[in-house]
């Protein structure tokens, strides 16, 4: 019993460690107007609870918390407690902003609710899109696809069976990939286990996860203490333990072929915010050249505040053989972060990503096994797949080659009834105008926005487009616009909107 009362005295004591360490790290950083408002709602607060009090102490008499008169009222009534939320009349829920894409011929919100609105016809849609491939902004290589999601049917096509680069619009295969691989539930687990039969050596072990935050670890090395100490550990003396990093889940360089870049970290299967020095989330930033190694010095100094001491040289290994498992964060549902990296084009996710469909398929977890697993598991959802090569998860890669109709083609999969997995394709794509990389593009209502949702692409040269837009009639469509050899990168992404926009516009019947 003393030793249990000491376990929860440690456990309070760690979480009011974390709660004040926290408090003063958020008033540190922020700014000095922030802090004034801040002080003015304490102050304000104080003041509300003050008035607060005295308008209870007047409004009695009171017994055990409840009016007297309340009470009495209560008892006279004889129905409508409100414990009972099953009946006809309950509140029902709130629809869901942007809610899940869910097409079927004719109904759902991709096509408007209307049951028997006619598809465009491709000779009216290529009326209308066709000057628009005519823009002199677009390079030498101009590829398209549109389809109508209820159908299949490909309405409009322009070289669209051509493999060109993809940019990062090859997210898309990525995202079918590993959701067809590992289901859209699946988390990637950071494990620490204990190294063999060496009692006091443990093994911080990267699964994969570029978005383990420093919270996240902070739990970790909780769980961690907490273990250790009930395995043995003394009340009187902390733990020492000797740490180790184990990176084996990957393989193969961990560089991009780019080399160096702000857009993605050196690929490791243990990092810390994808590496990142400064506190983004997403977009370029400066990081660790080292990431495995840095999350694990970040543990240690976590384990330090948690009450065990770490001795020795940190250094890389493997776990080996079959661990005993002392503590493990599991990151966000697939399904999640599948969305977060088509709203923002993250590239640390993609190339994690794309990793995890190589090892759903025991394949190496390389650049070079990643992509060969994404196309095979294209080719295992029956689409077309001649001509592709994917040479990475993120797009960043100018040898990636996909045709306009595999984009599309993936779009519509996502579309369909029976392959729920695939729905995070189209619901973490940004919209026009309003979130991740489209928030600045579409200006308006009649120009896409809010109609349009597309995953973007753009390298040096390279300006790709591919999503889905329900038509000025109520009928959804899925597309995808590529275009290779442009010198002007606002012109080629403008005249790529408006292609988007035109579908968004156009009944074309």
């Amino acid at each position: 019993m003393r030793d249990r009362v000491r376990r929860v005295n440690r456990e309070l004591a760690g979480r009011t460690r974390r709660a004040v360490r926290l408090t003063r790290q958020r008033w540190r950083s922020a700014p000095p107007r922030q802090r004034q408002t801040w002080r003015l709602l304490a102050s304000s607060t104080a003041l509300g609870l003050a008035v607060a009090g005295t308008a209870v102490a007047v409004a009695g008499p009171w017994d055990s918390g409840q009016r007297t008169a309340e009470r009495a009222r209560a008892a006279a009534g004889e129905r409508g407690s409100g414990a009972d939320h099953s009946g006809d009349d309950a509140a029902g829920s709130a629809p869901r902003v942007l809610a899940e894409l869910r097409v079927e011929a004719g109904t759902g919100p991709g096509t408007g609710g209307a049951k028997n609105v006619p598809a465009p016809k491709p000779a009216a849609l290529a009326d209308a899109l066709r000057p628009l491939l005519d823009d002199p902004a677009l390079g030498t290589v101009r590829t398209a696809s549109v389809v109508d999601a209820a159908t299949g049917r490909e309405l409009f096509a322009e070289r669209a069976a051509r493999p060109t680069t993809p940019a990062s619009t090859i997210k898309l295969a990525t995202a079918a990939a590993v959701l067809s691989a590992r289901g859209a539930d699946h988390r990637i687990e950071t494990r620490v286990v204990r190294a063999g039969a060496e009692a006091e050596r443990i093994v911080l072990v990267g699964g994969g996860d570029p978005t383990l935050g420093g919270e996240d670890l902070e739990e970790l090395a909780e769980d961690t203490a907490d273990s250790l100490t009930g395995d043995g550990g003394s009340d009187d003396s902390p733990p020492e333990v000797s740490l180790g990093f184990d990176t084996s889940r990957y393989s193969g360089p961990d560089r991009h072929s780019i080399g160096p870049n702000p857009n993605l970290a050196p690929v490791s299967p243990l990092m810390v915010n994808e590496a990142r020095l400064d506190d983004s989330r997403h977009g370029p930033a400066p990081r660790a050249t080292e990431p495995a190694r840095e999350a694990a010095e970040r543990f240690a100094e976590e384990l330090r505040e948690a009450g065990v001491e770490t001795t020795g040289k940190l250094s890389k290994t493997e776990a080996g053989g079959q661990p005993k498992e002392l503590a493990v964060h599991r990151s966000a549902p697939l399904s999640a972060l599948v969305e977060r990296m088509l709203t923002h084009s993250d590239n640390d996710i993609a190339e994690a990503l794309a990793r995890q469909t190589a090892l759903a398929d025991d394949r190496p977890a390389s650049f070079e096994g990643a992509g060969k697993a994404v196309e095979r598991r294209l080719a295992k959802l029956g689409l077309p797949t001649e001509g592709v090569r994917i040479a990475d998860g993120s797009g960043l890669s100018r040898d990636d080659k996909v045709p306009a109709a595999l984009l599309t083609r993936i779009l519509e999969l996502a579309t369909e009834p029976e392959r729920p997995a695939l729905r995070p394709t189209l619901t973490g794509l940004p919209v026009a105008g309003f979130s991740g990389t489209l928030d600045s593009r579409f200006p308006d209502a009649e120009g896409g926005a809010g109609l349009v949702r597309a995953k973007t692409g753009t390298l040096s040269g390279v300006s790709t487009l591919a999503g889905s837009v329900v038509s000025a009639d109520g009928r959804q469509l899925l597309f995808a616009f590529m275009t290779t050899g442009a010198d002007d990168r606002a012109g080629s992404r403008a005249a790529l909107d408006e292609l988007a926009a035109e579908l968004a516009n156009c009944g074309c019947r």
